[in-house]
């Protein structure tokens, strides 16, 4: 079994402005102050079983859903998801993929990235 960390950008309110005004500020986003705290979900997973195409997929749902775990709505509204929390949730998968560095699950996350 191998483990991936999905964790929660640190970014400052500055940043998130940014990012949420011009996509060339998304680089930024990801710079850091002292005091955040970074939340994290380690998911495992079998490197032999992301050799297939449902292997893949099924880790990238497992990457998802840990995203949505330290990337949570706001609670007054669960079912409304802000462009700032649809923002890190995207920039915690794309890092977990980039760690896991496999071309079936990066062929699933380029997929599924560009149809939402």
């Amino acid at each position: 079994m191998t483990t991936v960390t999905v964790s929660k950008p640190k970014i400052t309110l500055a940043m998130l402005m940014c990012g949420i005004v011009s996509a060339a500020c998304v680089g930024a986003a990801s710079a850091a102050t002292p005091t955040d705290r970074t939340l994290s979900v380690a998911v495992q997973y079998d490197p032999q079983s992301i050799s297939t195409q449902d292997g893949a997929k099924n880790l990238y749902r497992r990457l998802v859903r840990a995203a949505a775990d330290v990337c949570p709505a706001d609670s007054s509204s669960p079912h409304l998801i802000s462009p700032a929390v649809r923002e890190c949730r995207e920039q915690s998968v794309a890092r977990a993929v980039f760690k896991i560095n496999n071309p079936s699950l990066v062929a699933v996350y380029n997929t599924s990235s560009k149809h939402g």
